[in-house]
């Protein structure tokens, strides 16, 4: 990876950003990223003004899937804030009480509440009303500890974010927080769905295949009594082939689980019969 280098100010700091320092020290995950999405967020940072060395910006990549380019909630209050039209904010959570809907301020929520949402009110100077927004906590929890030890306090976090970037497009545009419902997400989770569906669907074939194996060795040894060696041998020539395929391709996807998605894709064609694009 070249060694490219940005340079921009950011609270009034010079920062000094190069492909290394994004590589080695900026990103969290399990995975290298690459030269693309280094450039990338190195663009980030420079364009919005953020300084990632102070946490305001910073990547996450785990395994083949696309770098998250993630801004601080800190970063989006402090863009807010220096914006002269900024009027300040209200925010909280909505709870299910007594089979009621309440909308609470703050994070404070009862022991026998569910938390089901996160509101928030961003107020400017120029506008009569303020940019009122409410998500929800089925669309936006990850399901992580966090979320589950702090719904409250997570979904109300992420309200904020929301209402910030709709009042301020201009500033907080294209800029997500690692709570917030990156763009790149949902189109990974159906992947990810897909791909659990058609692995379902490869073990059972390969459980049927087993099992018709089986039945067909104890059928055949049946028909012809005096000839059980036979039988078998003959059985085995017919059906060992095809399942030991079967198997081989699945262990081979099982290899492939920490390689890339196009070759995880066509082992599971083989394994379900599906069509590959040059033959659709």
């Amino acid at each position: 990876m070249s060694n490219e280098v940005a340079t921009f100010t950011a609270n009034g700091e010079n920062i000094e950003l190069t492909m290394n320092d994004v590589a080695n020290y900026l990103v969290d995950g399990n995975s290298k990223i690459t030269r693309q999405e280094a450039k990338m967020f190195m663009e980030l940072c420079k364009y919005q003004h953020l300084n990632p060395f102070l946490k305001e910006a910073y990547i996450i990549k785990f395994g083949n899937k696309p770098a998250q380019l993630i801004t601080s909630k800190e970063a989006f209050m402090k863009r807010a804030e220096n914006n002269e039209q900024y009027a300040g904010l209200k925010a909280g959570i909505i709870v299910l009480r007594n089979g009621e809907i309440v909308y609470s301020n703050g994070a404070f929520a009862l022991q026998t509440d569910k938390v089901v949402g996160g509101w928030a009110d961003v107020y400017r100077k120029d506008r009569k009303e303020p940019h009122h927004v409410e998500i929800s906590m089925q669309e936006f929890s990850k399901g992580q500890s966090t979320w589950k030890s702090m719904p409250a306090t997570m979904i109300r976090k992420t309200a904020i974010v929301n209402a910030l970037r709709e009042a301020f497009p201009e500033a907080l545009g294209g800029m997500y927080t690692e709570d917030d419902k990156n763009p790149n997400e949902p189109a990974q989770e159906v992947k990810e769905v897909e791909a659990t569906e058609r692995e379902q669907q490869a073990n059972s074939i390969l459980k049927g295949a087993t099992s018709n194996n089986n039945v067909q060795t104890s059928n055949d040894t049946q028909d012809t009594p005096n000839e059980p060696e036979q039988a078998e041998k003959d059985v085995k020539q017919q059906d060992e082939k095809p399942n030991d395929e079967i198997t081989e391709i699945i262990q081979d996807y099982d290899k492939s689980k920490e390689n890339n998605q196009e070759e995880q894709t066509e082992l599971l064609d083989d394994i379900t019969g599906q069509p590959k694009a040059d033959e659709q």
